[in-house]
This record gives structure tokens, sequence and C-alpha cells, in this order.
């Protein structure tokens, strides 16, 4: 199988249960709850995606013909890039994103990532199961879509949202549950939101998205 890759680059991750942990993003191209054609986001079921996942020509970004090449080059990024920020004891760490990376994540590229020592992190809308156990799998509901993934480690609901309350989902099984404010011209007024009903339902975590408030990808 080959990949179809948006771009790969050195970061640290900036929301959620992991913010600040240095890593690298492994962005799939391709989603399956909008096309990223910008005249057709008002009638997607993710409306309010804020990353752009269309094509291949990102950093790093192309098509890799098999896992091994592709683990290869997330390798080579997270080597140069934790060896100048100081990280070259951490444990090698990589997010796999999209776009909907369940689209095109198989066991054979986990089992690559993982033989080159990687911890293996996945953030999904949840609308396709796991073809495999991963470290660590974060999942994001999107309203209007139907979840397939029903137990993770994180469940990130982006809020508010119509049709995706979040007491929909404090009955699965998940570890960590995070309130993330819906980016875009009413932030203000989503993160006091968000704020105020993590404040009544301890629970929930207030995910702050920091990459955006510090300037990095």
């Amino acid at each position: 199988m080959s990949y179809a890759v948006k771009e790969i680059y050195f970061t640290w991750q900036g929301e959620g249960v992991h913010t600040g942990r240095p890593g690298v993003f492994l962005r799939f191209a391709g989603c399956n709850l909008w096309d990223g054609v910008e005249s057709h986001r008002e009638n997607a079921v993710c409306w309010f995606c804020d990353t752009n996942f269309v094509g291949t020509n990102g950093p790093g970004g192309g098509r890799y013909n098999s896992a091994a090449d592709l683990a290869d080059r997330v390798l080579e990024e997270w080597t140069s890039n934790a060896l100048r920020a100081g990280n070259p004891a951490s444990e090698p760490f990589v997010v796999c994103t999209g776009g909907e990376p369940l689209l095109q994540l198989d066991g054979f590229l986990v089992d690559e990532l993982r033989a080159r020592g990687f911890y293996v992190a996945v953030e999904t809308n949840g609308t396709l199961p796991p073809p495999v156990e991963v470290d660590w799998l974060c999942v994001s509901p999107k309203g209007g879509s139907q979840l397939a993934v029903r137990a993770g480690d994180e469940l990130k609901l982006v809020y508010p949202q119509h049709s995706a309350s979040p007491e929909a989902f404090l009955s699965l099984d998940f570890d960590h549950f995070s309130l993330q404010p819906l980016d875009g011209p009413d932030r203000e007024r989503n993160t006091r939101l968000a704020l105020d009903y993590c404040r009544n339902h301890p629970r929930w975590r207030l995910s702050v998205q920091t990459h955006k408030l510090l300037g990095i990808p």
C-alpha cells in the first residue's frame, strides 16, 4: 500500500493531554467528513476544520510507496529536530493526524514506526475503527457523524457543536475527556462557554490550542 501524505513536521503538541510534548506530526491527505474544497465547507459535516489536508505538497509531503519508507522519513524528521531542540533523550513521539488518518493508517505502518522506537498517537474523528491498537488514541467527535470508536485514551470535543453535546459522550470508555473551544470569529465567547462548562462539569478538562497562541505549527 502507498500513503498520500500532506506534510511531516516536528513541533510540540499544542492541545489535549499531551500538550507541550515534542513530536513529529504525520498529516495524511484526505478526509471523509469534508473534501477540503472551501466552497463546500458550509455543507460539510466538519465545517469548522482548521487544517489543510488537501494534496501532498506540504513539507515532507508526497506519496510514499511503503510503510518502511514513510517511517524512515518520520524518523529523519525526529532525529534532526529533536537533537536541535535539545531533546535527544526524549522518547520518539509521532502524531498521526489528517484529515482523517484512519483512511490510510494500517498495521504495517504502525509496526514500522514502533520498530524505530516511536510512541504512536492517533487523532481521529472516530468514524472509522483503528486497524490495530496504537499507543494513544484520541477521538474528536463531529456532530452529524456516526461514531465507530467508543473507547480510547482521550475524547477531545470541540465545543460548542450542534448535535454534539458533551453529555452524549460521558458513557463512552475513555480515560480523559477534553473540551476545546471552537476556533473562529467567536473564539473568545466559545472559550468562556468551555470554561464555564468545565467548571460545572469537572470530569472535563479544558484543552486550549496553545500552538496557535505560540505561533508554531
